[in-house]
């Protein structure tokens, strides 16, 4: 069983784009979506979904305002401000306290030093997960809820669940789309996995973030390949990314071109496989899907078109 995580270093690049375009061309895979903040590959595969899971992300504190004493000790001691006044008697002096839930990050400080244990620590629903069947196979994805955290360890859990389905089934391959930038989300995205492909546009900031992905993924020893998108549109910034993935010895796996016809398909709800098949950047799309195989089977690379 492999893995295919599909990255980039900041939203907006195309990644979510060609993921579903690569789950058109791929056969017998799971797809994960693992962009759990501003998931959004389910907008294009219409997945049909089977069963739904709570996600608990963590624990929140309450204060039980029977058996507060209104000592103030728990506010005294919280780090994030998150405990204040909730009653006070008609000298202004407090008389119970309460837990500004979004403020809350459940560090349970406060749980462990009230002297009247007058604190509850209770789970905190902070999402759903699903597993569904679309037009391409089934799919493991997840929604985070507004301001909720801990989405590292929703990551982790689509990961988990997607890679039982795989192994259920007999497939092959698991497609992750993963979330931009470089934080705990993408660590969770990225750890094990065989290849990570980074999406990355023909722009000053564009070729930062690919160093700070690379730098990440070269971290946590995960091999690498970039795909550029929209490479027309700076060729001089193009050439000079393509010079760096030469010089560190990273795989340019394609490039595609400006097309309108990406955004066609997405308005039609559709990959650009499916909306356009014919096209030029949909055999461009199928180049880098070849090379992907290419390297998942261990082939030698080959000179790009």
């Amino acid at each position: 069983m492999k893995e295919l995580v599909v990255i980039s270093g900041k939203g907006g690049t195309g990644k979510t784009s060609l993921v579903a375009s690569l789950a058109v061309l791929a056969d017998n895979k799971v797809l994960a979506d693992c962009d759990v903040d501003a998931a959004d590959l389910h907008l294009v595969l219409e997945p049909d979904i089977e069963s739904t899971e709570t996600f608990i992300g963590g624990k929140i504190a309450r204060i039980d305002p029977e058996r507060c004493t209104g000592c103030g000790r728990c506010a005294e001691l919280c780090r994030f401000d998150a405990i204040d006044v909730d009653q006070r008697n008609e000298n202004g002096t407090a008389l119970t306290y309460r837990v500004d839930p979004i403020s809350c990050d459940g560090c349970s400080v406060c749980v462990e030093f009230c002297p009247a244990d007058a604190i509850e620590f209770n789970d905190c629903i902070s999402g759903e997960w699903f597993v569904s069947t679309t037009r391409c196979g089934p799919m493991v994805h997840a929604k985070l809820g507004i301001a909720e955290a801990n989405s590292g360890k929703l990551v982790t859990m689509v990961r988990s669940r997607a890679r039982e389905i795989c192994e259920q089934r007999g497939f092959g391959l698991i497609i992750v789309d993963g979330p931009p930038g470089t934080g705990c989300p993408v660590i969770a995205s990225v750890t094990g996995t065989d290849l990570a492909m980074v999406v990355t546009e023909p722009t000053t900031s564009g070729f930062h973030d690919l160093e700070r992905v690379a730098a990440l993924a070269n971290h946590f020893s995960i091999p690498i390949s970039v795909c550029i998108n929209k490479w027309d549109l700076n060729r001089d910034v193009s050439d000079e990314i393509e010079q760096w993935c030469k010089d560190n010895g990273v795989r340019v796996l394609g490039k595609l071109p400006y097309d309108r016809e990406f955004t066609h398909a997405q308005v039609a709800g559709k990959s650009l496989i499916d909306h356009n098949p014919s096209g030029k950047t949909a055999d461009a799309v199928r180049h880098i899907w070849q090379e992907i195989q290419r390297i998942l089977d261990g082939e030698n690379q080959t000179e790009q078109p």
